[in-house]
């Protein structure tokens, strides 16, 4: 038996390539507070993203919760129940009610024409997520929010370096919130970054999240402390060298994933990304109801061969308690994203899985789902 293989590993670069951004920080003894590395990294990520402007933060959570005080969101928010829980989690953390819309069964996105019907009078913005890195109907999305006057806050977890037909993912909607979590494409570690589209608006979320305070004796509004230290910082100014590796070394067991699972009974692959430039963040499989075996006893299975696979996203959003009771949550009104977490399953991608590993993982699938179509 093979040694177990995680649904995902991050990617380390050699630490004697990280030691010298350690000295410089031990020597300069700026350790957070927008350091020397905190803009270099903010300048890099800029460039390499097609963005205009990105504030770094010390997780993607706190970077949501913050982008709702920037654009001052209250009242309802209409988001996906498919989804990690700190989507939903930020809007209560303000005082915000999620509604939870349907997806669409092709790409686990927000489905728009769920997105208008569930529209009310104390809607004020929509909070779409670009599941596994596959880009949200966008376009779509920013017509029924002009529509009706509403903002829209991309959660991007996922699409760090996803482009569509018109550039970056993230230059859509008001905001863009990035994860830079250790299971993420790129990662400082911990860490996220809200994209925003001016000037005015970086330097009020950079408030934001320095307390409120806009210089050393003036405090505007009621900040957090979500500042990125300087060695998260320097890790991602060396992750960034190598992303572009990743990324294709990613792509390449995307590929091989999808030949060598191909046609078999019950099971299919989600659709590849619609994206003019993907990052294969996830390789997530669904296991239908006609299926030898269900979803539950293939993760089983993989588990007893320490195989690590992810049940992601499950259960939904709308089964924990403090989202349960609502009305938006009801299973008749989720139809798609419900039978989406009961047959999802991602499998691990990461640079270092090697082709014996992934054999060694489509095999026990082969074997437990039984028959071709």
């Amino acid at each position: 038996m093979m040694s177990r293989i995680l649904v995902t590993k991050p990617f380390l670069p050699p630490l004697d390539e990280f030691m010298p951004y350690l000295q410089e920080i031990w020597n300069s003894g700026v350790i957070t507070n927008g350091g020397k590395f905190h803009q270099e990294l903010e300048d890099e990520l800029a460039r390499y993203l097609g963005v205009s402007n990105i504030s770094l933060f010390s997780n993607g959570t706190i970077a949501l919760i913050t982008a709702l005080q920037a654009l001052g969101i209250r009242g309802e928010v209409i988001t996906t129940p498919y989804s990690f829980v700190a989507t939903a989690h930020s809007l209560l953390w303000n005082n915000i009610k999620p509604v939870f819309v349907d997806v669409d069964p092709k790409t686990l996105n927000l489905d728009p024409q769920k997105i208008e019907d569930a529209i009310t009078s104390n809607t004020t913005a929509i909070l779409p997520v670009h599941c596994y890195g596959n880009p949200c109907d966008v376009e779509n999305i920013e017509l029924i929010a002009k529509k009706h006057n509403l903002k829209v806050i991309y959660d991007a977890a996922h699409a760090f370096g996803v482009q569509c037909h018109c550039g970056s993912i993230l230059n859509h909607g008001d905001l863009s919130i990035l994860s830079f979590h250790a299971t993420k494409v790129f990662n400082t570690f911990e860490g996220g970054a809200i994209i925003s589209k001016d000037l005015e608006m970086k330097q009020k979320i950079d408030q934001l999240k320095n307390f409120g305070f806009v210089d050393e004796l003036t405090v505007t509004t009621a900040g957090i402390n979500g500042k990125m230290s300087e060695i998260n910082a320097a890790f991602g100014l060396l992750q960034l060298k190598y992303v572009d590796k990743v990324i294709q070394q990613r792509k390449l067991i995307d590929a091989a994933y999808r030949k060598k699972l191909s046609g078999i009974s019950g099971m299919r692959c989600l659709d590849a990304s619609e994206a003019s430039v993907a990052n294969y963040s996830y390789f997530p499989i669904l296991v239908e109801q006609n299926a030898e075996i269900d979803r539950d006893s293939l993760y089983q299975k993989l588990k007893d061969k320490e195989i690590y696979s992810r049940r992601y996203f499950y259960p939904l959003i709308s089964k924990f308690p403090m989202y349960s009771g609502l009305p938006s949550a009801r299973d008749e009104n989720l139809k798609h994203a419900i039978q989406a977490a009961a047959q999802v399953l991602c499998l691990p991608i990461y640079p270092e899985l090697t082709i014996d590993q992934q054999d060694f993982i489509c095999n026990v699938i082969l074997e437990e789902l039984g028959n071709t179509k």
